[in-house]
């Protein structure tokens, strides 16, 4: 077991780790106090959303704890894409296992600090403590949109088309990369261990989309989520289907794989919903976000079922939808 040092007291890891993560904002208060205090700008509404990460669940307890974190970071960020919002910062719950040494804890620091100057959003507060159990990071984002402004799940109207931006399946082919049961493919893996949060193509949907939501569990899960709280059936084309050039050569070579591409999750891309008169205006938006977006398929009247077709129009049916938690 790794020899603990005096850096490892919670609060001289907060002054030398964490504290820089905060990046002087003034609601932190240096992260010397037991909360912060935020006040949104006029006429804006607070986004608020949280995700949990564990070891051996969510990532391996082998992977680099940089990376690990920029992970953490990045599938929040991905919440606030999906509702239109600009990040303002973040709180991080951290349990910390008493094998994790310090050099560890120095480069997990590091790795939240990388995407946090990079995506411009700073560290307002938390709470570390050890355990006995794994690795466990629980991050609360915030963010802000106009007011009454913020993306739902539950605004899709028949009629509408439904899109998709980036890629499908690279970070569930990434995982089966992990595992060892593809070939490694850096492209893949990459895109497993660092998801890729879409925060300006989702700014430039306020407006444009009736409904959004990120892809994190499986096309086929969280579309569901979305036609039933939109009250509305969906068909997606599978010959629409975004693919990467890494995941359609582990597809030409194993046709099996489609389930795990529609259903495999770790996706972390936008799903959302239009009328076809915004069809140019998204192009023009995901030109401008530097992220592409496709027309996967459609909203329609009737049950709040997603129904997947191939080229020919026919139905296909999968064995599951998507990851589930419990």
């Amino acid at each position: 077991m790794a020899r603990r040092t005096a850096m490892s007291g919670e609060f001289a890891a907060i002054g030398k780790l964490f504290r820089p993560l905060a990046q002087g904002h003034k609601a932190a208060l240096d992260l010397g106090d037991d909360a912060a205090c935020i006040r949104p700008r006029p006429g804006h509404d607070l986004v608020v959303t949280a995700d949990a990460l564990v070891a051996g669940v969510h990532f391996f307890a082998t992977d680099p704890p940089a990376e690990v974190a920029r992970k953490a970071l990045r599938v929040n960020l991905s919440d606030l894409a999906a509702k239109g919002a600009k990040p303002i910062g973040y709180f991080l719950a951290l349990a910390r296992p008493t094998d994790m040494d310090d050099r560890a804890l120095a480069a997990f620091a590091r790795g939240l600090a990388r995407d946090g100057e990079f995506f411009e959003i700073p560290l307002l507060g938390g709470d570390t403590t050890s355990t006995p159990g794994p690795l466990t990071i629980a991050i609360t984002a915030l963010g802000e949109v106009g007011q009454g402004r913020m993306l739902r799940r539950d605004g899709a109207r028949p009629g509408d088309d439904l899109w998709l931006s980036g890629t499908l399946g690279d970070g569930a082919l990434g995982l089966l990369v992990a595992r060892g049961v593809l070939a490694r493919a850096k492209a893949l893996l990459a895109r497993y261990r660092l998801p890729q949060p879409r925060l300006a193509l989702g700014q430039k949907l306020v407006g444009l989309a009736h409904a959004a939501m990120d892809v994190s569990d499986g096309l086929g899960a969280d579309l569901g989520h979305m036609c039933a709280r939109s009250g509305l059936g969906a068909t997606v084309a599978l010959a629409q289907l975004p693919l990467s050039r890494a995941a359609a050569k582990a597809l030409a070579a194993e046709p099996g794989l489609l389930e795990t591409i529609v259903a495999g999750g770790d996706d972390y891309e936008l799903l959302f919903a239009a009328p076809p008169a915004a069809r140019a205006a998204i192009a023009r938006a995901a030109v401008s976000a530097k992220t592409p977006a496709t027309r996967i398929g459609a909203f329609a009247k009737g049950a709040p079922e997603v129904r997947f077709v191939d080229a020919a129009a026919r139905s296909q049916r999968f064995a599951r939808a998507g990851f589930t938690h419990f």
